[in-house]
Formats: structure tokens, C-alpha cells, sequence
């Protein structure tokens, strides 16, 4: 028998902390993104502000969804690294599409990405890779990531050795392989701001279509390619 959760509610921004086109700071997406995780990155009660769901779905349509860091983002799009050879890398490189989710909960905010995906280059890896602490190195290089292992205490071995070998930093530790980074290059960036009433606020940046023609009475034409528009929620 289901439990019935219908009545969790709770009550946050008022009302009147309403978000609309005429309050963004910028035309384009990345002008906007920058100040919301500027405001993010600043609120003492979200820990990892560049935390953000990563959507994928198989060359057959199986979605999957999983957390990841956003490590750069720019006009370029959001990079991300994880193993070349874990399911979302595999879902990759079958359907080379994805979706990014960021909720900021303390600030009732949400922002969407929809986009193509890319692998970054080897020597941008690389040097991020460098950049690491050298557990994060570690971790990196004992894990194939989201293959089946008989238990906990064989990460624990491999990390052991790997410690011993180049915890004292007399030597460096390669990049693995099958380590790397992924570029998404957004089509569309949604913004949501959250209303108590459920009357959120959702304000899209879009590429357009070669031939389309944008309706002047609900979209408003941005710079750089893009157009924006008010959603229902």
C-alpha cells in the first residue's frame, strides 16, 4: 500500500519576489547563469553550488540520472569529467544529448540545460586532471566507474597501493585513459524561480529554428543568437 505524502507542503518565497524578462541582467543565458550562481555559490547554506543532475538516455531511449560537478562554463557551454567508460559515457556516446538540471533549494531557484554533448580535448583532461588533489587523482584512477566489483575492500587495495606509490609526491600520477571531460552545448537554458502559490516563474532561453519566426508579442529577440520567452508553469 502507497503512502499518501499529498499534504507536504511548505510555504517559501512571498508572493510578490516574482522573476520576469524584465529582470534579467543580461539578453543572453550566460549572463544570467553567471549572476544566479554567483548568488548560489555566495549562500552559506548550499554546500556544492555547482552540483547539477545529469541527464542521459541510451541509442534505445533508456534514461538515466545521476549528480555531477560542473567544473567550467562559458558561452562554449558546462564541461564535466567523469570515466569514459561509465554508463553516462557509454549513453554519450550512443546519443550524444543531454539535459542539466541545478536546484539551489535554499533560493527556490532551478535552471535547465538541454544540449549536445562533445568530449573535451585530451590536453584540456589532462590539465585539469593536474589540477586535482591527489586523492582526487586517486579516487580517479582506482575506479572504473559503474562496472561490478566484488566488494568495498578491493577500492580500498588498489587506493592503498596507489597512495604508497605517490603519496609522497616524489612521483606524479598520470591521468588515466579513460578519464576525461564532456561539453554540453546548451540549445536551451531555462530559468525557474520558485512561488509559494505554485505560479513559478520560468523564463527559457532558446536557439531558434533557421526558419522561424519569432512571435514579437510573447518572444523577445536576445543577443547572440538566442530568443527568450516566458513559460507557463
Amino acid at each position: 500500500m502507497s503512502i499518501d505524502i499529498g499534504g507536504m507542503r511548505k510555504p517559501y518565497l512571498d508572493q510578490s519576489a516574482t522573476f520576469d524578462t524584465t529582470d534579467l541582467v543580461a539578453q543572453e543565458p550566460w549572463g544570467q547563469f553567471q549572476a544566479w550562481f554567483d548568488q548560489a555559490k555566495a549562500c552559506s547554506a548550499i554546500e556544492e553550488a555547482n552540483a547539477m543532475c545529469l541527464a542521459t538516455a541510451s541509442k534505445s531511449g533508456v534514461p538515466s540520472a545521476r549528480m555531477v560537478l560542473l567544473k567550467a562554463f562559458g558561452p562554449e557551454g558546462f564541461v564535466f569529467y567523469t570515466n569514459y567508460e561509465s554508463r553516462k559515457a557509454k549513453d554519450l556516446s550512443e546519443n550524444p544529448q543531454a539535459a542539466l538540471t541545478f536546484y539551489w533549494e535554499p533560493l527556490k531557484r532551478s535552471i535547465r540545460v538541454e544540449g549536445s554533448v562533445a568530449k573535451v580535448s585530451e590536453a584540456t583532461s589532462t590539465e585539469y586532471f593536474r589540477t586535482r588533489p591527489l586523492g582526487s587523482q586517486i579516487g580517479a584512477a582506482v575506479s572504473h566507474q559503474s562496472r561490478v566489483i566484488a566488494g568495498r575492500q578491493e577500492l580500498e587495495n588498489r587506493e592503498a597501493q596507489l597512495k604508497a606509490e605517490f603519496g609522497d609526491g616524489s612521483k606524479v600520477l598520470d591521468k588515466p585513459e579513460a578519464w576525461g571531460g564532456f561539453l554540453v552545448t546548451p540549445v536551451s537554458m531555462e530559468f525557474w524561480q520558485g512561488q509559494s502559490t505554485r505560479l513559478h516563474d520560468r523564463i527559457r532561453f532558446r536557439r531558434p529554428a533557421p526558419d522561424e519566426k519569432p512571435d514579437p508579442s510573447i518572444t523577445h529577440i536576445g543577443t547572440d543568437g538566442w530568443v527568450y520567452e516566458r513559460l507557463a508553469p
